[in-house]
């Protein structure tokens, strides 16, 4: 008897080679790790969660601006357990918190990223170039993945205890801080 052909999930793709360029270094190893991760859990596309396990994982600011070590440790158990029961009613599905006006699921699928987590890019390098940053950083993707109400990665910050509004003002006051100084 032959065992059945393992399932093996496609990979989901760069956003494109022009937004790529965009993102500092740390930011594209942040999509780089929240793309691994997104294969590892046999996800169809990279979604906000896995942008945010990412972030907190590679971005000391990140982690410093979520809050302090335990509530930290809080975000990041759940964003573990989301391959272990926590999150797989999202296999299968497309993320699209309506941030975007009309996508197609077919679109989500060719880009292998979810239409939230496209949005929030595309909201990082929009953050950078208001401030005359040529690149987006890790801050402006947290600031983006804060500010959908209705994603995955506020649904998972609300879950460990982190108010995703309080956050964004934290990141706003901390822009202010930056561009005055």
């Amino acid at each position: 008897m032959q065992s059945p052909t393992p399932r093996v999930p496609r990979q989901p793709t760069a956003i494109r080679t022009e937004t790529d360029a965009r993102l500092t270094a740390e930011l594209a190893l942040v999509v780089a790790g929240a793309r691994r991760r997104a294969l590892r859990d046999g996800d169809r596309q990279i979604d906000t969660a896995h942008l945010l396990h990412s972030l907190i994982e590679s971005v000391p600011e990140v982690r410093t601006v979520v809050g302090d070590g335990p509530q930290v440790a809080r975000v990041l158990g759940y964003l573990v357990q989301r391959s272990i029961g926590y999150g797989l009613r999202w296999q299968g599905s497309v993320e699209d918190s309506g941030t975007i006006a009309v996508v197609r699921e077919t679109d989500a699928d060719a880009s292998g990223w979810s239409p939230s987590a496209v949005t929030a890019m595309e909201g990082a390098l929009e953050r950078a170039r208001l401030r005359g940053d040529a690149q987006a950083g890790g801050i402006d993707l947290l600031a983006c993945l804060a500010a959908d109400r209705e994603s995955r990665a506020v649904e998972v910050l609300g879950r460990a205890g982190v108010d995703a509004a309080l956050l964004a003002g934290r990141i706003a006051e901390m822009s202010r801080h930056v561009s005055q100084g």
